[in-house]
Protein backbone atom coordinates (compact mmCIF):
# COMPACT_ATOMS: atom_id res chain seq x y z
CA UNK A 1 0.00 0.00 0.00
CA UNK A 2 2.51 2.72 0.80
CA UNK A 3 4.93 1.45 -2.25
CA UNK A 4 1.82 2.00 -4.48
CA UNK A 5 1.67 5.72 -3.44
CA UNK A 6 5.36 6.42 -4.05
CA UNK A 7 5.92 6.84 -7.86
CA UNK A 8 9.70 7.05 -7.59
CA UNK A 9 12.17 4.83 -5.61
CA UNK A 10 16.24 4.55 -5.34
CA UNK A 11 18.00 2.14 -3.81
CA UNK A 12 21.43 2.10 -2.60
CA UNK A 13 23.75 -1.14 -1.78
CA UNK A 14 21.40 -4.05 -0.18
CA UNK A 15 22.78 -6.94 1.49
CA UNK A 16 20.62 -8.99 -0.26
CA UNK A 17 18.50 -9.99 -3.59
CA UNK A 18 15.19 -9.96 -0.78
CA UNK A 19 15.94 -6.58 0.10
CA UNK A 20 16.51 -5.43 -3.28
CA UNK A 21 13.01 -6.99 -4.35
CA UNK A 22 11.57 -5.18 -1.12
CA UNK A 23 12.64 -1.52 -2.42
CA UNK A 24 12.04 -1.43 -6.05
CA UNK A 25 10.24 -4.79 -6.84
CA UNK A 26 13.32 -6.60 -8.47
CA UNK A 27 16.55 -7.65 -7.78
CA UNK A 28 19.72 -5.69 -8.81
CA UNK A 29 20.68 -3.30 -5.90
CA UNK A 30 22.52 -5.90 -4.17
CA UNK A 31 25.11 -5.80 -6.93
CA UNK A 32 25.79 -1.82 -6.39
CA UNK A 33 29.37 -1.12 -5.28
CA UNK A 34 28.44 1.83 -2.48
CA UNK A 35 29.37 5.34 -2.63
CA UNK A 36 26.41 6.69 -3.83
CA UNK A 37 26.21 4.06 -6.65
CA UNK A 38 22.18 3.63 -6.44
CA UNK A 39 19.11 2.15 -8.71
CA UNK A 40 16.62 4.69 -9.34
CA UNK A 41 13.09 3.58 -10.33
CA UNK A 42 9.60 5.28 -11.38
CA UNK A 43 6.36 3.86 -12.05
CA UNK A 44 6.63 4.62 -16.06
CA UNK A 45 10.06 2.88 -16.10
CA UNK A 46 10.51 -0.68 -17.28
CA UNK A 47 13.49 -1.68 -15.59
CA UNK A 48 15.84 0.23 -12.72
CA UNK A 49 18.14 3.31 -14.55
CA UNK A 50 21.63 3.03 -12.77
CA UNK A 51 22.78 6.57 -11.62
CA UNK A 52 25.77 7.99 -9.48
CA UNK A 53 24.12 9.99 -6.72
CA UNK A 54 26.83 12.86 -5.02
CA UNK A 55 28.04 10.42 -2.24
CA UNK A 56 29.95 12.62 0.99
CA UNK A 57 31.94 10.10 3.16
CA UNK A 58 31.56 11.34 7.00
CA UNK A 59 35.10 12.81 6.71
CA UNK A 60 34.08 15.22 4.27
CA UNK A 61 31.04 16.03 6.28
CA UNK A 62 33.05 17.44 9.44
CA UNK A 63 35.44 19.18 7.18
CA UNK A 64 32.61 21.32 5.62
CA UNK A 65 31.36 22.02 8.77
CA UNK A 66 34.59 23.21 10.65
CA UNK A 67 35.12 24.99 7.70
CA UNK A 68 31.36 26.54 8.56
CA UNK A 69 32.38 27.33 11.65
CA UNK A 70 35.30 29.07 10.93
CA UNK A 71 33.85 31.46 9.10
CA UNK A 72 31.90 32.88 11.87
CA UNK A 73 31.47 32.53 15.49
CA UNK A 74 27.71 31.54 16.88
CA UNK A 75 25.47 34.49 17.96
CA UNK A 76 23.02 33.97 20.87
CA UNK A 77 20.07 35.66 22.07
CA UNK A 78 20.66 36.49 25.41
CA UNK A 79 17.23 36.63 26.63
CA UNK A 80 16.71 33.08 25.33
CA UNK A 81 20.24 32.35 27.28
CA UNK A 82 19.42 33.76 30.46
CA UNK A 83 16.30 32.08 30.63
CA UNK A 84 16.69 29.25 33.15
CA UNK A 85 15.80 25.62 31.77
CA UNK A 86 13.69 23.02 33.10
CA UNK A 87 15.57 19.78 33.40
CA UNK A 88 13.59 16.60 34.56
CA UNK A 89 10.54 18.71 35.73
CA UNK A 90 13.31 20.57 38.48
CA UNK A 91 13.41 24.17 38.03
CA UNK A 92 13.24 26.75 35.06
CA UNK A 93 10.75 27.93 33.26
CA UNK A 94 8.07 25.74 31.15
CA UNK A 95 4.70 26.46 29.69
CA UNK A 96 2.01 25.70 31.83
CA UNK A 97 -0.14 22.91 30.45
CA UNK A 98 -2.49 21.91 33.56
CA UNK A 99 -2.85 23.28 37.54
CA UNK A 100 -0.09 25.19 38.76
CA UNK A 101 1.40 22.27 41.44
CA UNK A 102 2.57 25.27 43.50
CA UNK A 103 -0.87 27.05 43.46
CA UNK A 104 -2.93 23.76 43.69
CA UNK A 105 -5.83 24.48 46.12
CA UNK A 106 -5.80 20.59 47.01
CA UNK A 107 -2.32 20.76 47.93
CA UNK A 108 -2.87 21.56 51.92
CA UNK A 109 -5.55 18.77 51.76
CA UNK A 110 -3.40 15.96 50.51
CA UNK A 111 -0.37 16.86 52.59
CA UNK A 112 -3.09 16.30 55.34
CA UNK A 113 -4.32 13.22 53.30
CA UNK A 114 -1.18 11.71 53.42
CA UNK A 115 0.10 12.40 56.50
CA UNK A 116 -3.29 11.08 58.39
CA UNK A 117 -2.84 7.84 56.47
CA UNK A 118 1.43 7.79 57.22
CA UNK A 119 1.37 6.66 53.39
CA UNK A 120 1.24 8.02 50.25
CA UNK A 121 0.23 6.88 46.51
CA UNK A 122 -1.53 8.45 43.82
CA UNK A 123 -4.44 6.23 44.00
CA UNK A 124 -5.11 7.09 47.95
CA UNK A 125 -5.00 10.71 46.75
CA UNK A 126 -7.29 10.23 44.06
CA UNK A 127 -10.02 8.29 46.46
CA UNK A 128 -10.03 10.78 48.91
CA UNK A 129 -9.76 13.93 47.11
CA UNK A 130 -11.72 12.64 44.09
CA UNK A 131 -9.11 13.92 41.41
CA UNK A 132 -8.11 12.25 38.34
CA UNK A 133 -4.75 10.70 37.99
CA UNK A 134 -2.80 13.46 36.29
CA UNK A 135 -3.47 15.97 39.27
CA UNK A 136 -3.10 12.96 41.77
CA UNK A 137 0.34 12.34 40.34
CA UNK A 138 1.83 16.00 40.07
CA UNK A 139 0.85 16.86 44.28
CA UNK A 140 3.14 13.19 44.58
CA UNK A 141 5.87 14.73 42.89
CA UNK A 142 5.49 17.98 44.09
CA UNK A 143 5.66 16.29 47.44
CA UNK A 144 8.44 14.54 46.86
CA UNK A 145 10.57 17.51 45.48
CA UNK A 146 9.80 18.97 48.88
CA UNK A 147 10.94 16.50 50.75
CA UNK A 148 7.23 15.35 52.23
CA UNK A 149 7.28 11.87 51.04
CA UNK A 150 10.18 9.45 50.25
CA UNK A 151 10.70 8.20 46.55
CA UNK A 152 8.68 5.60 44.81
CA UNK A 153 9.67 1.89 45.76
CA UNK A 154 8.01 -0.53 43.30
CA UNK A 155 3.99 -0.70 43.51
CA UNK A 156 4.02 0.26 47.46
CA UNK A 157 2.94 3.16 48.97
CA UNK A 158 5.80 5.63 49.88
CA UNK A 159 6.69 6.78 52.79
CA UNK A 160 5.31 10.03 54.72
CA UNK A 161 8.41 11.68 55.90
CA UNK A 162 7.19 14.52 58.19
CA UNK A 163 4.37 13.76 61.31
CA UNK A 164 2.55 16.89 60.57
CA UNK A 165 0.62 19.81 58.42
CA UNK A 166 2.19 22.52 60.68
CA UNK A 167 5.57 20.93 59.77
CA UNK A 168 5.45 21.14 56.17
CA UNK A 169 3.29 24.66 56.20
CA UNK A 170 4.14 26.79 59.40
CA UNK A 171 1.50 27.31 61.99
CA UNK A 172 -0.41 28.98 59.76
CA UNK A 173 -1.82 26.28 57.87
CA UNK A 174 -5.24 27.18 56.11
CA UNK A 175 -6.41 23.46 56.55
CA UNK A 176 -6.97 24.50 60.16
CA UNK A 177 -10.80 23.83 60.58
CA UNK A 178 -11.64 23.74 57.02
CA UNK A 179 -11.89 19.63 57.38
CA UNK A 180 -13.44 19.23 60.50
CA UNK A 181 -15.85 16.85 58.20
CA UNK A 182 -13.21 14.57 57.40
CA UNK A 183 -11.93 13.58 60.79
CA UNK A 184 -15.78 12.43 61.33
CA UNK A 185 -16.08 10.68 58.29
CA UNK A 186 -12.73 9.74 56.74
CA UNK A 187 -14.40 9.18 53.11
CA UNK A 188 -15.36 12.46 52.77
CA UNK A 189 -13.52 14.56 50.88
CA UNK A 190 -10.88 17.45 52.14
CA UNK A 191 -12.53 20.38 51.31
Amino acid sequence: LIKANVPGRIAFTTQSQIDSRTIIDQPGAEKLLGMGDMLFNTSDMAKPKRVQGAFISDEETKKVLDFIRMQRGPQYDDEVVAQPVQLNGKGGIVADYGANDADDSMFKDAVGVVIENKKASTSLLQRRLRIGYGRAARIIEQMEEQGIIGQAEGSRPRQVLVNSVDEVFGGSSDTAGKNEDYLDDPDAPLR
